[in-house]
């Protein structure tokens, strides 16, 4: 199997996407960056490491990358997250994992390097980091094999602003500086799709490994009242985990190409995915748009990853 990296800002979300990384392609990570987003970087960073000794996978490097915005102030997510990030679960939990020594947007860079034209970035936090390696190294995106990002929403409502999602509203700039490089396969999982993969305490209950069952059921508690409370659905959805689905079975979605870009300048709509649909702008195609999602079969390819004994992979 080719190399993956995840870059994450973990929260709740991001956690669950790791799980499901650590449990079907463990051998296959590269390494995780971190970055500002959800939580702060030191939250962020420790929530991974974690994480990751939760799942006995503390082989896997971490590096820090951004510590904010490139030109905006934080915009953190407690109200959905928690205050550390992970719903409260895990809170007495001590890891003894920490972060090596490198900056994450220089890692992406030499891991992508190491191998170029087979590793798989896969990105569900704000995008600073990979844009900050662009911007140090324009022509990675003649290297990279593709680039998945959790972010963005095209055609529904967003869930920062009326028209933004978090991971686009955050870092609106390193959004469009991603979107423009140039990569040959972008692939944009965005709420239009993940929206549709909703884990529901039915799901939570088929879990058979107890310490993750107890992991899920509390780190999601929020996450799903928080749902609740603004969809009127007691669930809550898996967005960053799709991203990683997509990786490991691209068949799960229906992509199609189109001309992609990010508002920057707007008193309304900062972070707004704009999409050409139509192609009124006559620009070539630059994202795989994901737009159909077979919601069962990933979640079942999830609820199975998670019910593998942990270490295992």
């Amino acid at each position: 199997m080719n190399p993956i990296l995840l870059d994450v800002d973990t929260g709740i979300d991001d956690a669950l996407a790791i799980m499901l990384a650590v449990q079907t392609r463990k051998d296959d990570i590269a390494c995780i960056t971190t970055v500002c987003g959800n939580v702060s970087l030191d939250q962020a960073t420790e929530n991974t490491c974690k994480i990751l000794e939760f799942m006995q996978a503390d082989q896997i490097p971490v590096y820090r990358g951004s510590e904010s915005p490139l030109i905006r102030k934080s915009h953190y997510e407690h109200r959905v997250h928690g205050q550390d990030g992970l719903g409260g679960a895990l809170k007495e939990f001590t890891a003894k994992k920490q972060a090596d020594s490198g900056f994450a947007p220089d890692r992406i860079i030499e891991t992508v390097m190491e191998r170029p034209g087979e590793v798989t970035l896969i990105m569900t936090g704000p995008l600073t980091n990979l844009a900050l390696a662009l911007l140090k190294k324009p022509d990675l995106v003649k290297h990279v094999k593709e680039v998945i990002f959790m972010g963005g929403v095209v055609k529904g409502m967003g869930n920062v602003t009326p028209v933004a999602e978090y991971n686009t509203y955050a870092d609106p700039e390193a959004a469009r500086i991603v979107l423009q490089a140039g990569f040959p396969k972008l692939t944009q999982v965005g709420l239009d799709v993940t929206r549709q993969t909703l884990l529901t305490e039915a799901h939570i209950e088929r879990l058979t490994i107890p310490a993750i069952k107890d992991y899920v059921a509390q780190s999601t508690a929020i996450y799903i009242k928080r749902y609740e409370e603004m969809n009127g659905v007691r669930a809550c959805a898996l967005h960053d985990p799709l991203a990683v689905g997509v990786a490991l079975n691209p068949d799960l979605v229906t992509r199609n190409a189109y001309y992609v870009d990010v508002e920057t300048a707007s008193r309304l709509c900062d972070g707004q995915m704009v999409c050409d649909f139509q192609n009124r702008l006559g620009h070539e195609a630059n994202v795989l748009v994901c737009e159909e999602v077979n919601q069962a079969a990933f979640l079942e390819q999830f609820i199975e990853a998670l019910n593998k004994p942990i270490g295992a992979s």
